[in-house]
């Protein structure tokens, strides 16, 4: 593991430095740390400041990425966030990571980070990852998907807002770490937000849309949609 973390310092010293100016508007201050409510603070960038005299170490200290995530569930995957909603000290910086634990054959599902590029290192483990391209300006072509099995040390971008999955094809589990260029960049697991969303969708509409019967849809509107951050 000692090596794993290795890489992983390396890939952050360079992966957050060149996204920092991804897409977040540039700060205006040195920082900026997140306040939950508006007293003694000043808006900005959709997030209240912290009394610069009373920012401390700690609003930039964010401990627990050594630790796997639990993979016991029905993705067999699990990502624990380092964002602005855990580490106030982000806010403005316009960066923001995650790890990523996969048990044998866990998926990260099909999902979309509507606000970052993602820049994703394999430091254990096997991987097959891809992403979808937007719809292309000819009608008679279709989306492209871009796909590659990843080993350690192997460094794949997932672009801003495309949808994009990694699946452990391995017999031992696997961990990545990946770097985002906003200090929130979002998540949207797909079949959630299709099959999942509260209220739900009308079926009908969504029978249309994917030229199926009705109770399929009904069958997957039925099932448990756990969000994978």
């Amino acid at each position: 593991m000692k090596m794993a973390f290795g890489l992983c310092t390396i890939f952050l010293v360079f992966t957050w430095a060149s996204v920092a100016h991804a897409s977040d508007p540039s700060q205006l201050q040195d920082f900026c740390v997140a306040v939950p409510d508006a007293k003694n603070a000043v808006l900005v960038n959709g997030r209240f400041c912290k009394n610069p005299n009373m920012v401390v170490a700690e609003d930039f200290l964010f401990q627990g990425l050594n630790k796997a995530g639990n993979t016991s569930n029905q993705l067999g995957s699990a990502v624990t966030p380092v964002n602005v909603n855990q580490l106030e000290g982000l806010n403005t910086l316009g960066v923001s990571m995650a790890r990523l634990d996969f048990a044998p054959y866990g998926i990260n599902p099909p999902h979309t980070h509507p606000r970052a590029t993602e820049a994703f290192l394999l430091v254990e483990g096997t991987l097959y990852v891809g992403f979808v391209t937007s719809n292309p300006a000819d009608p008679a072509q279709k989306n492209k998907l871009f796909t590659k099995y990843l080993y350690p040390g192997d460094v794949f971008v997932f672009p801003q807002g495309l949808i994009h999955f990694q699946f452990n094809v391995g017999k031992t589990n696997a961990v990545a770490f990946a770097s985002f260029g906003s200090q929130n960049p979002g998540t949207i697991t797909i079949a959630n937000a299709v099959f999942g969303s509260d209220p739900k969708i009308n079926p009908d509409v969504l029978a249309k849309a994917f030229r199926v019967e009705k109770n399929i849809i009904d069958y997957l509107q039925a099932q448990f949609w756990p969000n994978n951050n």
